[in-house]
């Protein structure tokens, strides 16, 4: 599949350590579905927080599925309403779920990528409630 130019984008800085970049591959006007998002961010080398500051969906929930993590790394993957985090440790390959509000973001102990599905009824990429990070506890 050939993402146009207006689905990629580079975000994050290597200072905040979370220089990534988003690939949007299912999305409205690039591929068209009734309800889903999805696409593919990697992190890269030296960079290991994603979605930072973190952020709820109101109207949609989102599941990331972490790979390219190798077999003596981790992701700590933090979720739950701001006022009470709660945080997993993810694996290669493993799943997590967050429902519209929770926060979802992770920090690995080194680069990683993670393929993200979003649903609910709004496809809006960009339709987000950011928490500042004085606000989580």
């Amino acid at each position: 599949m050939v993402i146009k130019p207006e689905n990629k984008a580079e975000l994050g800085t290597l200072e905040d350590a979370n220089h990534r970049t988003i690939n949007k591959y299912i999305l409205p006007g690039q591929v068209e579905s009734c309800q889903l998002v999805m696409g593919l961010t990697h992190l890269e080398p030296g960079s290991v927080w994603n979605t930072m500051p973190s952020h709820t969906h109101d109207r949609r929930m989102e599941v990331y599925l972490y790979i390219d993590i190798p077999e003596d790394a981790f992701v700590m993957h933090f979720m739950g309403e701001p006022q009470e985090t709660r945080h997993i440790i993810m694996r290669n390959e493993q799943a997590v779920i967050s429902p519209s509000w929770s926060i979802h973001s992770g920090c690995g102990s080194r680069n990683y990528s993670f393929i993200w599905g979003m649903v609910g009824e709004n496809q809006a990429f960009d339709d987000m409630d950011g928490i500042d990070n004085r606000d989580l506890l």
